[in-house]
């Protein structure tokens, strides 16, 4: 199919249906906070909201490069799940029982974003119709079932394990063999979520500047073209952004991810495939997919193009590659057969935030103010919440509004990461292994053995995936 008349880029779908919001100011000059958030996504904006909520007196600015939601927080594949990055590492540093209170807290954090959503009228076409994950080889399978005894092992004992025939119940995914689902997870619309959230994050007082770049953050100061914002407390919220600060380049490698949307799908169609319940979509392959069943009755799927730009550069406005748009069209009618005539009317890429060890943290250096979160290696649109939250316990334990909390205590808190290679060790280490990951796939497709293929096991020793 061609893909002359799919739309590519303009940063993301959603907001091509829903449109940019109108551009906030950008910063005038010097000024002076209590607190400076740099970024204006979804970590940014939930730090805001709960700092404000927890003391209404504080002075807090927000400063955006572009406008709220213009990274991952706009172009994700609306999972809020209770997926968190680097859990089975914080077991091994800080014991099971830390890592079970990680994830209880991953669970809880789903609900808390339905109940803030609601409460605040934010409408963000929430579902809340939990996860499904599939297997199509025997490979697959294995990992599954391994990967569902793991996640009963960390409490989730509310999770369901289905054969071929139940999961086809739920959803016709073709060639599936099997799935695990979980409730802690919920469908919506990215764009649709962050838009509202920065709107009631400045109707309770935060001052936001968009078109403002931040360069470079030292303690007690954001400096940007305009002038610099001096505050006890700057906080870095940049997730796949990061490299683009001065001494950042190898913090967090940006990750990019691809999607595409179909037109919407008539009844006839949804007939063949079922997905009445709308959870949000995944697989067990090592180079995964994810997908949602959108409000409007579209099929929105991403998964991974290039990896990497060289340097960690960073795109502009999510354009990506014909390839790759052809790739996840195909995969798109892998999974479901009848779609194969289905126009597809936008395709976008985005980046997302992977430290060395592919761990998720939070963290406040009391030394100096300086406070940051993120990492989440595409897990964020829950992930962002319980780390600003915890942000939050961790500012008003330092200034001393507030003891320890439960969020303090978490095992991702102040957790130390190693950089990035230089480059081109970066580059070509990234496009190898998943070049590696591809292969395990196809080998995997092709044999009837039950594990793991040993390419996409040594991929994960020397990636640090656990």
């Amino acid at each position: 199919m061609s893909t002359v008349s799919t739309a590519n880029g303009g940063i993301s779908f959603w907001y091509a249906e829903e449109g940019t919001p109108a551009p906030r100011e950008p910063l005038p000059g010097d000024s002076s906070a209590d607190v400076c958030i740099v970024g204006g996504g979804y970590t940014g904006l939930w730090t805001a909201y709960y700092l404000k909520k927890a003391v209404p007196f504080l002075n807090i600015t927000v400063l955006e490069a572009k406008f709220c939601g213009y990274g991952a927080s706009g172009r994700n594949g609306g999972w809020l799940y209770n997926g968190i990055a680097g859990r089975d590492r914080y077991a091994e540093l800080h014991g099971h029982d830390a890592a079970v209170r990680l994830q209880r807290a991953m669970n809880d954090t789903v609900g808390e974003v339905i109940r803030v959503a609601g409460e605040e009228n934010i409408d963000a076409d929430i579902h809340h119709g939990g996860v499904l994950e599939v297997a199509h080889t025997p490979s697959q399978l294995a990992r599954l079932k391994d990967f569902h005894s793991v996640e009963i092992a960390f409490g989730e004992t509310d999770r369901v394990l289905r054969g071929a025939r139940e999961t086809a119940e739920r959803i016709r995914v073709s060639g599936a063999v099997g799935s695990s689902w979980t409730p802690h997870g919920a469908r919506l619309h990215p764009a649709k979520l962050v838009k509202g959230l920065a709107d009631t994050v400045a109707a309770l007082g935060v001052t936001i500047h968009e078109s403002t770049p931040v360069t470079e953050i030292r303690p007690k100061h954001a400096v940007t073209p305009y002038g610099t914002v001096r505050a006890p407390y700057v906080l870095r919220c940049t997730e796949g952004f990061t490299a683009g600060l001065k001494g950042h380049r190898r913090t967090w490698l940006p990750m990019n991810s691809s999607m595409i949307v179909t037109e919407p799908l008539t009844e006839s169609l949804w007939a063949t495939i079922g997905w009445d319940g709308r959870e949000t979509l995944g697989d067990t392959a090592h180079a995964y997919m994810y997908a949602q069943r959108t409000a409007d009755d579209r099929i929105a799927l991403g998964g991974r193009g290039i990896p990497y730009r060289y340097g960690s550069a960073t795109d502009n406005d999510g354009r990506t590659q014909p390839a790759t748009i052809e790739a996840l069209r195909d995969l798109l009618v892998r999974f479901f057969p009848t779609t194969a005539g289905t126009r597809i009317d936008h395709a976008w890429s985005g980046v997302l935030g992977v430290p060395r060890d592919w761990c998720a943290t939070v963290t406040l250096d009391r030394s100096t103010g300086l406070g940051w979160a993120g990492g989440y290696v595409g897990s964020g649109v829950a992930t962002a919440n319980l780390a600003a939250r915890t942000l939050r316990d961790l500012i008003q334990q330092d200034s001393g509004q507030a003891g320890p909390t439960d969020l303090t205590a978490l095992p991702w808190v102040n957790h130390k990461v190693r950089r990035w290679e230089p480059e081109p060790f970066r580059w070509l280490g990234v496009h190898a292994l998943y070049a590696a990951y591809r292969t395990a796939d196809r080998r995997e497709s092709a044999s009837t053995h039950l594990g793991t293929d040993r390419l996409a096991k040594v991929a994960n020793r020397i990636s640090g995936r656990h």
